[in-house]
């Protein structure tokens, strides 16, 4: 799968994360800290890696700051995204899952390397519900302005 990766900084799990997603076999382009050129900041690097998704140049992506809320709320301006911060293995499965979640936001401050493989073995090993109630509340995303 090709996955876009964003970091505001390369503290906490922004270098493991990298080597992690990598290592389960995905193609990756990197944003903010973690690429060799452009800019770091949260709202630029988590949107650029959103608009990966939007456009279809990635599958999923994966942003992270320092709380994971900034980076969350820049992805979720991007029409089509569908941002989930999340901080355990339990929620990311349910935003994939409930809410057809495309970009796995998370806090580098808060996850642990444990936690991050608990998380991404859930968000990778869950897909979107075929539930007509749950498609109508994914279809009711793109209808609010």
């Amino acid at each position: 799968m090709r996955i876009s990766v964003a970091a505001d900084s390369l503290d906490g799990i922004a270098p493991t994360l990298v080597a992690e997603v990598e290592r389960r076999g995905h193609t990756l382009t990197l944003y903010g800290a973690l690429a060799p050129d452009g800019r770091a900041d949260w709202a630029w690097c988590c949107a650029a890696a959103a608009e990966d998704v939007a456009t279809g140049q990635a599958d999923q992506a994966i942003v992270c700051c320092w709380t994971g809320t900034g980076a969350s709320i820049a992805a979720n301006k991007v029409p089509g995204v569908r941002a989930a911060l999340c901080v355990d293995a339990a929620t990311a499965a349910g935003a994939r899952t409930w809410n057809d979640a495309n970009v796995l936001a998370l806090s580098l401050r808060l996850t642990s390397e444990p936690l991050m493989i608990e998380i991404l073995d859930a968000w990778f090993a869950s897909r979107p519900s075929t539930d007509p109630r749950d498609a109508a509340n994914i279809a009711r995303l793109d209808e609010i302005s």
